[in-house]
């Protein structure tokens, strides 16, 4: 077999073949956004060559820029590129649409079956599992983003804020943005990203769109484009909010749901782990919709399907539908699937109108420390926000009755391991749940003995 003549500009790509693409990726899409980036890179880079190495991770600096998940606006974006704004539709909705269906299947099994023996056995297992997980994520952002003493001090700030003052999220993104936009003004160099993507010379061969490629002409601004890209996306959102409040009124819960998600879907800065404390504070503090182990248990689910993290809202959608008998005691199931389309909805539409209104806009604002160092400080705070998600779940976890009850000495050796197999040993997340759902489910079928044996007390 010939090797393909890398000097050569592949031939131009298919709306089809992008389409059978974009379907296979959201079927592959494991390993959260770092392995969803590289499987995208090795496919459109390495492989296919459909986008340079540089006018790839230019791409990726532009998402990273915006509240969301950044490999799926990372699809749109690509697929925007390639064919205009349907092309950026199809990518990022069949970037999501397995998991979501996949997710609504799931949901369903936990809801109609959680308490039988061997699935609880497995949350049980998996939930520590989870807990090392979001450690991990608080390590992992913050060697990345905490580059100095003054992004540490702001990360502990943050942590501090939202542990022991109970202080919103949003706020606490507000004056992470208010902190990193003064500290471009009087220590810039404090706030300058370093290190980023663009630094690469590699390539991989002639590209479909290479370095030197044109521009086509649906990137470059135009207000008329601009204008009719946030009209539509306006009227996307007002319509289903205005029927939603039309038909069940304000205070129903699908419409609180659609508002309540719509904010969540612009606080997404740092990725799903830096929102999920504000789902939890809303959907379990505020709301009621479901409670903490349930909270634990989505993010579990989440971490096992393809798809962006953020999508365990849809498993939130589910259980808050499935928990209110929204239609009826005896509609449950259909209850819960519309709740959870419902929510996915609203959380994936603003990422959507982000690309294809604001791609070209900016992309010219790239590497403008005014533009950037907002972003610096919200990253910093949000590895305390994550960290604080960490100790959240370690509590639940460890001390299932408060720390006036007993310690779950069994699930803390499960977290343990998995802390270990995933700091020293590099374990990828999917086989660490695996193994730890596992040794729950083996732990729950032998605990009976152990108890009557006296091994535990």
């Amino acid at each position: 077999m010939n090797k393909p003549d890398l000097s050569q500009t592949p031939p131009p790509v298919t709306f089809g073949q992008a389409f059978r693409y974009w379907l296979k990726l959201g079927f592959i899409s494991f390993g959260g956004p770092a392995g969803q980036i590289a499987i995208m890179h090795q496919e459109l880079v390495e492989k296919k060559r459909w986008i340079s190495e540089r006018r790839f991770l230019h791409a990726l600096n532009y998402c990273m820029l915006l509240p969301g998940p950044e490999a799926q606006q990372l699809a749109i974006y690509i697929g925007w590129l390639m064919h205009r704004t349907w092309g950026g539709i199809v990518a990022g909705t069949l970037f999501i649409l397995p998991s979501l269906c996949l997710l609504i299947a799931l949901s369903w099994i936990y809801v109609a079956f959680g308490d039988v023996a061997w699935v609880a056995g497995l949350f049980y297992g998996i939930k520590p599992a989870v807990t090392a997980i979001v450690l991990q994520a608080a390590h992992r952002i913050g060697s990345r983003a905490l580059k100095n003493k003054i992004l540490w001090f702001i990360a502990g700030l943050s942590f501090l804020a939202i542990f022991l003052l109970q202080v919103p999220f949003p706020a606490i993104v507000v004056m992470a943005a208010l902190i990193g936009f003064l500290g471009s003004r009087i220590a810039p160099e404090t706030f300058r990203v370093g290190g980023g993507h663009n630094e690469t010379n590699k390539s991989y061969g002639a590209a479909l769109i290479d370095d030197d490629t044109p521009r086509p002409a649906h990137t470059w601004f135009c207000w008329s484009r601009l204008t009719a890209i946030v009209t539509v996306g306006s009227l996307l959102w007002a319509i289903p909010m205005a029927m939603l409040t039309a038909y069940h009124g304000w205070s129903h819960a699908l419409t609180q749901m659609g508002w309540f998600f719509s904010k969540a879907a612009l606080l997404t800065f740092g990725g799903a782990y830096a929102v999920l404390p504000y789902v939890y504070q809303g959907a379990v503090e505020h709301y009621h919709w479901l409670q903490p182990r349930q909270m634990i248990d989505g993010l579990a689910l989440g971490e096992t399907t393809p798809g962006p993290l953020i999508m365990v809202v849809t498993f939130v959608g589910f259980v808050a539908g499935w928990s209110q008998a929204l239609f009826g005691p005896e509609q449950l199931g259909w209850t819960g699937a519309v709740a959870a389309t419902l929510v996915t909805y609203f959380t994936f539409l603003p990422s959507f109108l982000f690309i294809l209104a604001g791609g070209p806009l900016v992309e010219s604002t790239h590497g403008n420390l005014k533009f950037t160092a907002p972003l610096t400080g919200i990253t910093a705070a949000v590895v305390g926000v994550i960290l604080n998600l960490a100790v959240f779940f370690a509590y639940h976890v460890f001390w299932p009755q408060g720390f006036t009850g007993r310690f779950d000495g069994a699930a803390a050796l499960i977290g343990f391991c998995a802390l270990l197999a995933l700091f020293r040993y590099k374990v990828g997340v999917i086989p660490s749940i695996a193994v730890c759902g596992m040794a729950g489910l083996l732990f729950t079928f032998f605990k009976p003995w152990l108890l009557q044996v006296g091994v535990l007390l």
